[in-house]
């Protein structure tokens, strides 16, 4: 990745870092409300799965979370988590450290490609950048996504549908239908744009 990027993704990783220091290995140290809501985001994402048996990467993994809710609903598949925060993945090793087929990476991208590849909760802090600067971000990665997954990959974004008292600065929201179009050209014919759940966010599912 770019420089601009690679320093974009320094302070990213400082951020979720102090989170998981305060907060530890919970929904909140990973800057979630809670266990529930983080249950309802992961169903939607796992939407893409469409095979019994397959692989993952799970980018931006944090403490790993997304792999408890994939053991809770699948039996067969291997998983990968990456992540640009050190200290996330240092506590996912020590975690997961008796689960097979189980590996995390300190890295800006995934090493190989999986059948699937979810980004949960990746582009919701701007801390501050621009609008331009955090969209041209976003695209980069999913340009990743889609580079290193087979079969497809999802995403979630805040939407900018959020009500105006309820949206924070330090946030970015974005939206749902720019980035459905920009799928739906970018990348494939068959992509779905989930918003019928209850939180301020929409999921992108993009099948290949």
């Amino acid at each position: 990745m770019q420089n601009n990027q690679t320093d974009l993704l320094t302070e990213v990783a400082e951020y979720y870092t102090s989170k998981l220091n305060q907060h530890g290995e919970t929904p909140q140290g990973v800057d979630w409300n809670g266990e529930k809501s983080q249950s309802l985001r992961f169903q939607q994402l796992c939407e893409i799965i469409t095979i019994s048996c397959f692989s993952l990467n799970d980018l931006g993994c944090g403490y790993g979370a997304l792999y408890d809710y994939l053991d809770s609903e699948y039996k067969k598949f291997s998983y990968t988590g990456v992540d640009v925060s050190e200290d996330m993945v240092k506590a996912a090793k020590q975690r997961y450290k008796e689960k097979h087929k189980t590996q995390f990476i300190h890295a800006e991208e995934p090493s190989n490609t999986a059948d699937y590849g979810i980004a949960s909760g990746i582009f919701n802090v701007c801390l501050g950048r621009s609008d331009e600067e955090w969209l041209s971000y976003l695209k980069q990665t999913l340009d990743v996504l889609n580079q290193t997954s087979a079969l497809g990959f999802a995403f979630n974004c805040l939407t900018s549908y959020s009500d105006d008292d309820k949206m924070r600065d330090y946030l970015y929201y974005a939206d749902p239908c720019f980035l459905f179009d920009l799928c739906k050209r970018r990348y494939s014919r068959n992509v779905a744009l989930l918003h019928d759940y209850d939180l301020y966010e929409f999921t992108i599912l993009v099948r290949k």
